[in-house]
């Protein structure tokens, strides 16, 4: 049977290669028509991504572990059990969600690095976890313990399936059907998946069409229902993902709860990325797997529009979507604050999770250069570099007077009363490697470019890929391409659109100066013209063992304007350099209000490996004092304590 290529993806997020699923999918669908390397695949030795995923191993994980059990997430599942007396613990209605992402990473994390004192500790947890779960697989604590309170005043108490719009019941299905695929693909137990699949069967006798016609107030169980049938090869988990996307917006069978929720129109007749961000985002990525699992057009034209007026509209530089704290929601085209930006980090998770699925999808470098952008700014600002404190907004501006995280505070916190930040970051971190490498019939991509290595078997043969570079920082990446015989296939080397002059897709931001050098591409020492297909340059050839391909990338400090339209930044200027977007902040630059950049400003950049954990730094010089400042990459600000910050300068 034709391995399905969806399966693929699955392992790219949820290590793939650690075990393999009793139970084949059958495959009565169209695939991806691109295939992602596993992450558990890739193997990543660079001083940027590594130090920053082991952190997340070491401290991130068991801190947010540990906060669990002070916060009494894991109570809530022995009181709802009989164990343990008690009322609800917690402010949220989704508090079990953490529990169960941080054992996802855990998972993850595991699957890399074998761990026998965290697998026993995340036994006993998946022990716990049972011990909530009602006999029919029913399993949200807080309606277990009292229907008639709730912790959080902005919904309502009520019993099972009541107030959906809020209640996070099926958010909290989805979140715990993801971590339990992780978990069996990393362990091969399948203890925390018989919890999972009890529930999801509990769902599949509930909901659908003739049934409660209701659909998830917070989407995420459209993808955990999509990774189930993955694992499982039960068509109904798919069949009621698709029948919570195709209902939704549907007036003609339930009231719609509006533009929130995306649920104002049906999905494939949205054209325009409305509401909360994150909700949006996990849909958007529900909508693709649609699309591609059922060769959906109308769900393709959806995702398209819908992608094309974020990437154009709607986004800020950083690669943060949501810019209103009103409903952690989008704002209006073009309505981009910066000192009140929202950018919660769980959408900027979610938008790589969407971004990826359209380059499967596609094909594209575009996808992939909205998610660096995403990942090198809008992901990991949201965690200090200790791996302990957290944002959960992540503005392009600080005055020290407007309070901007949660919690009204003006740095970063070491939890949260909904902390889906800190937790989304626990699962998210260790699947970077996974978004590096693709692969096509005799088609290898190379996406991203960090110092790694993988296996890749392509049609005509296994081919293996070593990857050494100093990216972000530098430019130049060379390639050893060792296939396991003489064989002809096609490399596709990304161009990253910052590398030839366009910031984004789309005229929402650009360069006020352009590069003055292009990329060059080097095999075997000699420089190779080459035709680029969809942002790819194609390189077809005869390869033999130890062929080295170099591509060499201007690293030019650039000067980014935004689009008229973009009413916060007329008059001002944001300097990037490479992926990397830049900020000042009050701590180099006491005179931060009154910085300039003018047409005759200069930019020097040096890497100072003591500062930061070392980092690349921009000095600015030019004829007014105004004009000398020091810059340091967006995502390590707040990283020496609370100061004024801004990514966009006033333009002399």
């Amino acid at each position: 049977m034709k391995k399905h290529y969806y399966l693929i993806i699955l392992l790219i997020l949820f290590f793939a290669g650690c075990s393999t699923p009793k139970e084949e999918p059958v495959q009565k669908h169209a695939d991806y028509p691109i295939s992602g390397v596993p992450f558990s695949k890739v193997h990543i030795k660079d001083n940027f991504w590594l130090p920053k995923i082991e952190t997340n191993r070491t401290t991130t994980i068991p801190s947010s572990f540990q906060k669990c059990e002070e916060t009494g997430r894991l109570d809530n599942f022995l009181i709802a059990g009989g164990k343990m007396e008690g009322s609800v613990k917690g402010e949220m209605p989704f508090d079990d969600t953490d529990v169960y992402k941080i054992i996802e990473g855990a998972s993850y994390s595991m699957s890399t690095i074998p761990d026998s004192k965290l697998d026993a500790y995340v036994d006993s947890l998946i022990d716990i976890i049972a011990i909530g779960q009602e006999e029919d697989g029913y399993l949200t604590t807080y309606k277990t313990i009292d229907t008639t309170k709730a912790p959080a005043g902005w919904c309502p108490p009520g019993g099972r399936w009541q107030n959906l719009s809020c209640s996070h019941e099926l958010y909290n299905s989805g979140h715990m059907f993801e971590a339990a695929v992780a978990h069996y693909l990393a362990t091969g137990k399948r203890s925390f998946l018989n919890i999972a699949t009890k529930n999801a069967d509990l769902l599949v006798s509930v909901f659908g069409a003739g049934k409660n016609e209701e659909v998830p107030g917070h989407q995420i169980v459209e993808t955990g229902l999509i990774k189930l049938y993955l694992v499982t090869g039960k068509k109904e988990y798919l069949d009621l993902s698709r029948h919570f996307l195709d209902t939704r917006g549907d007036g003609s069978k339930r009231e719609l709860w509006g533009p929130y929720n995306q649920d104002h129109k049906p999905v494939t007749e949205q054209d325009e990325a409305v509401g909360h961000a994150v909700r949006a985002g996990y849909m958007y990525a529900g909508m693709t797997d649609i699309a591609a699992l059922y060769n959906d057009e109308a769900y393709e034209n959806a995702v398209d529009k819908i992608w094309e007026n974020v990437v154009t509209k709607k986004i800020y530089i950083t690669g943060g979507i949501g810019s209103l704290h009103d409903g952690e929601a989008f704002g209006e085209n073009y309505e981009l604050p910066n000192l009140t930006a929202y950018n919660e980090t769980c959408a900027a998770i979610a938008n790589v999770y969407w971004n990826y699925r359209m380059f499967l999808l596609h094909g594209d470098s575009k996808y992939i250069d909205v998610l660096e952008r995403s990942l090198y700014n809008g992901v990991i600002s949201g965690v200090a570099l200790d791996g302990k404190t957290f944002f959960y907004p992540n503005p392009l501006q600080c005055d020290m007077h407007y309070h901007f995280n949660s919690g009204g505070s003006l740095t970063r916190e070491p939890w949260f009363d909904c902390s889906c930040c800190p937790t989304n970051l626990c699962r998210f971190m260790p699947s970077v490697p996974g978004y590096i490498y693709a692969h096509k019939a005799d088609d290898l991509y190379v996406n991203l470019y960090v110092q790694s290595s993988t296996e890749v078997q392509l049609d005509n043969g296994l081919v293996k890929v070593e990857q050494k570079t100093e990216y972000p920082w530098e430019g130049d990446v060379e390639l050893t391409i060792l296939p396991q015989k003489k064989s002809e296939f096609t490399i596709k080397l990304r161009i990253p659109g910052w590398s030839i002059n366009q910031p984004l897709p789309g005229d929402l931001y650009f360069y006020l100066d352009p590069l003055e050098n292009k990329p060059v591409i080097t095999v075997n020492g000699e420089k190779v013209n080459y035709d680029v297909e969809k942002g790819y340059a194609v390189l077809t050839r005869e390869w033999e063992s130890n062929n080295k391909v170099e591509i060499f990338l201007p690293m030019e400090v650039k000067k980014v304007s935004a689009n008229e339209k973009v009413k916060d930044d007329l008059g001002k200027l944001a300097i990037e350099r490479g992926p990397i977007v830049y900020c000042v902040e009050e701590k180099d630059n006491p005179n931060i209000e009154e910085l300039q950049i003018s047409e005759n400003t200069q930019f020097a950049s040096s890497f100072n490996p003591e500062l930061l954990n070392g980092v690349e730094v921009i000095n600015a010089s030019g004829t007014s004092s105004n004009e000398v400042f020091k810059a340091i990459p967006y995502y390590v600000w707040n990283n020496r304590g609370a100061n004024k910050m801004s990514v966009w300068l006033s333009e002399n």
